[in-house]
């Protein structure tokens, strides 16, 4: 009976939280193992809570990571030094994630700041084009690419058309094409430092959950060469950090 009555005092110690642990943290065994058997140092476990964890902070993290950038292009009134190719490789990239994802049921924690990132994406797209003189433009691209995603979410689109969606190194091509960019004009331009290395930040977390949460080499691939990607324009803020349009003409 005193047995009977531990097991019950231990089991209902975590209850009130248990729901909310178990739909978000980790699954049943780990629970019982962690507040149960009180094995705090089960690797395994540990692995899936660490994952888990970072998952939903990249996915809150997410919910800002561009915002900077937004509101520099706002304040500055102009998006010099930003390519607009870069935003729409970026966005077929994120579009890709998102509806691999979603058709291969991956948890939400293992690609949800797809979802933020692209809105945020679709933002920075539209204001270059605002800001440069072509508001008309900009709109039509915003309706022209949220009909696209309706497609591409869709069950009509492929699962084959999917997978290669995600496999097109279009991030990885508009990570390069700024990068060229910004060593071509000898500045970042408008470009947010604090956004790039959330990026970089966000993205090496991606490779460890990709691997943890899914098991999917496609993705964690993905993340490993956008990170590196990620790392040269991070390089180029920093190496750029005192040079500025302004700068760059009176220099001339």
């Amino acid at each position: 009976m005193a047995e009977e009555s531990v097991l019950v005092e231990a089991s209902s110690f975590m209850d009130p939280f248990k729901g909310l642990l178990l739909t978000y943290f980790m699954p049943e065994s780990c629970y019982d193992e962690f507040f149960l058997n009180f094995n705090f140092l089960d690797v395994p476990c540990l692995k899936i809570i660490l994952s888990k964890g970072l998952g939903i902070g990249i996915i809150l993290g997410s919910v800002m990571v561009k915002l900077p950038q937004i509101f520099k292009l706002m304040g500055a009134k102009s998006a010099e030094g930003l390519s607009f190719h870069t935003v729409l490789l970026e966005l077929l990239a994120i579009t890709g994630t998102m509806a691999y994802s979603i058709a291969n049921k991956f948890p939400f924690s293992a690609w949800g700041e797809a979802l933020f990132l692209m809105l945020q994406t679709v933002a920075i797209g539209f204001l270059i084009q605002h800001y440069g003189g072509r508001t008309s433009r900009g709109l039509l691209f915003l309706v022209v690419y949220f009909g696209l995603l309706v497609l591409v979410l869709s069950p009509v689109t492929p699962m084959s058309v999917v997978t290669s969606l995600q496999a097109l190194p279009s991030g990885i091509v508009g990570r390069l094409i700024q990068a060229a960019s910004n060593f071509r004009n000898g500045h970042t331009g408008q470009l947010s430092a604090v956004s790039v290395f959330l990026q970089l930040a966000g993205s090496l977390a991606r490779i460890f959950t990709s691997l943890q949460e899914t098991g999917d080499t496609l993705m964690a691939l993905t993340y490993v060469i956008s990170s590196a990607c990620n790392g040269i324009i991070a390089l180029q803020v920093l190496y750029y950090w005192n040079s500025s349009p302004e700068r760059k003409k009176k220099s001339e």
